[in-house]
């Protein structure tokens, strides 16, 4: 599917040309994930509440609002006030204004707060929610975009990079640990220093400077302030970025959140049991149909993490006492302990992957999640929680996928013979495949016919050996492997030496392959939305917005 449209630009408009690829053609995906998008109504055993379309998420609503408990009031109370502290533009307001309504739904998303947002997978998350919701208020239906800041986390080491492609053409990247940091801290609560500062002056070093170079380095200056949280300097990013659409962005590190919550985590601390048994057999039932389990969840497993008083989020297990033990400390606990501390001080806990979207969609009228592969794997799993606390279970819905090929890297391809899909193949048959079309197709052909030519003689003497002397034909038969492995391996080393001896043909490729598969992955998985502000400014993000398709489930290619 081949679309054209025409985007605003600094110089005009922009004529960008959008394909999809469908992800069965891109190596590396699970089942479960090819087969849920292919058809989400076949896996309603895993997804009881799964959509064949975006379109049909308006079925849903009145079970959505119906299900709604939590105080809207002060839900949005709280969103104003944090909000505020992000510096959200007035559309954002405007749509907490609506949630205030009681026939108002959300759509969901969310990621790890990733240092200046992480990779461009975070942007494309967010855009497909606002997206969704501008569709369903396009139809009649009052509903707003939120972004859920996964603060809670405390896995820093993967949230502590940023990966652009620099101008030489390699990927470069960019690290920021401040001092402060403590080992299991949930990254919300990480504080800044001053080197923070240092660590965006070295990414933007690696860009070329452009006119919208200063804008982008003031926007990550007035969000990773010296003294701010991870969490607040990536919700404020996040904010400033999507002003403009209005997104709502929460920190679920907010206190006054968890005392909403708080009905939530009491009734998991009950039932914790029960949904961990659940959720064991639900991963027996996915293994058993072909398919694998994202978490793999033990017997001792519990659906909540505690917070200690030295500001470490450390797991909960249940012992064989049966009590509830916190990982790396004395603290032992009583269910019925647990159940007070979630009902007295519910800010000591965070809920682990299986219970935090339904924490979410406790707290918020959701109609639906968007996620990428893994969180749909997630959720055949964590459905089982729903189940258990009775809550309605929230359709996911794959957020859009895309790979943006700049110009320049369209030229590329389009000089080196080559399509996007031919960068899956090995670096080998990549190289092969330039050499044969571009640098030196006479003597590609030559290594073809010599090849061709000697199997057909050493096939003549196998034949005859075989009816000879079977010992001396199977020895034969080696040397038969050997001839023909030494002539593969001379034209790959000539493959080589020939594209290093043409650096521009050389570049083109390494370039190419840097900045559309870095290392060997989708672009949307590893690069940062920075050198795309650097490069082209807010029009980026609208650019991006205007090539979304709801209706599309496969990977869009985006040629700018």
């Amino acid at each position: 599917m081949n679309q054209e449209t025409d985007c605003p630009s600094a110089t005009g408009e922009l004529r960008m040309r959008v394909e999809s690829l469908p992800f069965a053609e891109i190596p590396g995906q699970s089942k479960l994930f090819l087969d849920y998008l292919s058809d989400p109504l076949s896996l309603t055993r895993f997804y009881p509440n799964a959509v064949r379309s975006h379109t049909d998420l308006a079925d849903r609503i009145a079970t959505v609002l119906e299900r709604q408990e939590v105080d809207r009031g002060r839900l949005c109370d709280i969103l104003v006030e944090q909000n505020t502290k992000f510096g959200a533009g007035a559309a954002a307001f405007d749509n907490i204004d609506l949630l205030r309504k009681s026939g108002t739904v959300a759509v969901l998303t969310g990621q790890q707060a990733g240092l200046f947002t992480g990779p461009l997978y975070t942007i494309y998350k967010a855009l497909s929610a606002v997206k969704a919701a501008a569709c369903l208020r396009s139809r009649g239906f009052d509903a707003v975009p939120v972004f859920w800041a996964a603060t809670e986390d405390h896995d820093f080491e993967e949230v502590s990079v940023a990966t652009i492609a620099g101008d030489d053409g390699g990927l470069q990247d960019v690290s920021y640990v401040p001092a402060a940091y403590v080992e299991k801290q949930p990254v919300g609560e990480v504080v800044l220093d001053e080197s923070a500062g240092g660590a965006i002056d070295e990414l933007l070093s690696f860009l070329p400077p452009t006119e919208f170079s200063e804008t982008a380095r003031d926007l990550l200056k007035a969000s990773y302030t010296d003294r701010a949280t991870y969490g607040t300097a990536f919700a404020r990013l996040i904010s400033r970025i999507f002003a403009p659409y209005g997104l709502i962005v929460v920190d679920p590190l907010d206190a006054g959140l968890k005392r909403l919550a708080s009905p939530i985590y009491k009734q998991a601390i009950t039932d914790s049991a029960e949904i961990v048994d659940a959720i064991i057999e639900r991963g027996v039932e996915l293994k058993a149909d072909g398919y694998h389990t994202q978490v793999e969840v033990a017997p001792d497993y519990f659906p909540l993490f505690w917070h200690d008083d030295e500001g470490r989020r450390v797991a909960l297990k249940k012992g064989s006492d049966g009590k509830i033990h916190a990982a790396g400390s004395k603290a032992v606990f009583t269910i019925a302990e647990l159940e007070q501390i979630a009902m007295q001080s519910p800010e000591s806990f965070s809920p682990g992957v299986m219970l935090r979207p339904v924490v979410q969609d406790y707290l918020f009228p959701t109609v639906c999640y968007f996620g990428g592969g893994a969180e749909i794997a997630y959720f055949a799993q964590n459905s089982e929680a729903y189940r258990i606390l009775d809550r309605p279970v929230t359709p996911i819905l794959h957020r859009q996928s895309f790979t943006i090929v700049e110009a320049r890297f369209g030229r590329n391809l389009e000089k080196l013979g080559l399509e996007f899909t031919d960068l899956f193949r090995d670096l080998d048959s990549l190289r092969s495949e330039v050499v044969a079309r571009v640098i030196d197709p006479n003597t590609a052909m030559l290594f073809a016919d010599v090849e061709e030519k000697i199997n057909a003689q050493l096939h003549r003497l196998d034949e005859t050996l075989s009816a000879f002397d079977g010992p001396l034909a199977s020895s034969f038969a080696n040397r038969r492997r050997k001839i023909i492995y030494h002539i593969a391996a001379t034209r790959s080393k000539f493959e080589r030496e020939r594209l290093r001896s043409d650096e521009v043909i050389d570049r083109r490729l390494r370039s190419a392959t840097t900045n559309l598969l870095p290392r060997g992955h989708l672009q949307e998985r590893s690069l940062n939305v920075a050198q795309y502000l650097d490069r082209y400014g807010e029009y980026f993000i609208d650019w991006v917005y205007n090539s979304i398709d709801l209706d599309d489930s496969g990977h869009r290619i985006v040629y700018l």
